[in-house]
């Protein structure tokens, strides 16, 4: 059994050692909660109720403390995946939900699996979600004074289970001050994909990631038969191309983790039940 989880970029230039290692405290005790969470449920579950520990943390950019966007509004979105039947579910643009991959979670007994903006909304009220206000006192102060630390912040978690399956979970609160309507990657298989090789969380430029198709694209390479470190090598290199600016997680079938980014530094917490791993 292993999981692996992020917590987007850091920003060395806007953030201070207090709050790296609040950030780090924060990814040790919900890794310590997914992985304990997992002895008894399935990969599909723990990413699911991981995510939701990380979207209730104001400290990263998703559910509580997403950034505000030009207009003034939050907006966010969510995926998950199983990577047993490859069923693909997620929300993009919904406002006013407390955990995103929760409603993205119910989505997957659906027939119509990705719903935006309105729409996603309308379908958590009547799965019996309620309204609730992401907005914190600290991302309104953001707001405010145009600042945009944390651009390119979003969670994500990782899991193989003790039956071999792989699923994972991604959620972002945008970029902040993105025109309204933008579509992050998140909520698509460039941002969030797994099949039952390998399981890919990204995070970064939306942007970069679609147009470097990052998590499909090391999730094939290691179906093809390469190791994961190789698939993330090669996929990294291609993204140097465009400038691309990304960071991922991942976990192949053999239970190999990886991580990788573009530019330092991601924010992460691998654990396998011995040796837990922080970004430093």
């Amino acid at each position: 059994m292993k999981i692996i989880i992020h917590g987007g970029f850091f920003s060395e230039s806007s953030q201070s050692d207090e709050t790296k290692q609040k950030k780090q405290n924060a990814l040790k005790e919900i890794i310590d909660k997914g992985f304990e969470f997992l002895q008894t449920h399935t990969a599909l579950e723990t990413v699911v109720y991981t995510t939701c520990l990380l979207e209730d943390c104001p400290l990263f950019n998703a559910g509580i403390g997403s950034q505000i966007q030009a207009d003034g509004k939050i907006r966010m979105s969510a995926a998950i995946m199983n990577g047993s039947d490859c069923r693909f579910s997620g929300v993009i643009n919904i406002e006013n939900v407390q955990n995103p991959v929760l409603v993205a979670e119910k989505l997957l007994k659906e027939e119509d699996r990705v719903l935006s903006g309105q729409g996603a909304k309308q379908y958590a009220n009547s799965q019996g979600f309620e309204s609730f206000s992401t907005e914190t006192e600290e991302r309104k102060k953001e707001y405010n004074m145009k600042l945009k630390s944390s651009k390119t912040s979003t969670v994500g978690c990782v899991v193989l289970d003790r039956k071999g399956k792989l699923a994972v979970a991604t959620s972002t609160g945008g970029k902040g001050f993105e025109i309204p309507g933008r579509v992050s990657d998140s909520a698509t298989i460039a941002g969030n994909f797994a099949n039952k090789h390998c399981a890919i969380s990204c995070t970064g430029v939306g942007e970069d990631i679609i147009n470097g198709a990052l998590a499909c694209k090391i999730v094939t390479r290691v179906t093809d038969g390469q190791t994961i470190e190789s698939a993330f090598d090669k996929t990294f290199e291609e993204l140097k191309e465009i400038d691309g600016f990304a960071g991922a997680i991942g976990i192949d079938v053999k239970g190999n983790m990886y991580w990788k980014e573009s530019h330092p530094k991601i924010v992460f917490a691998a654990y396998d039940g011995e040796e837990m791993t922080l970004f430093d």
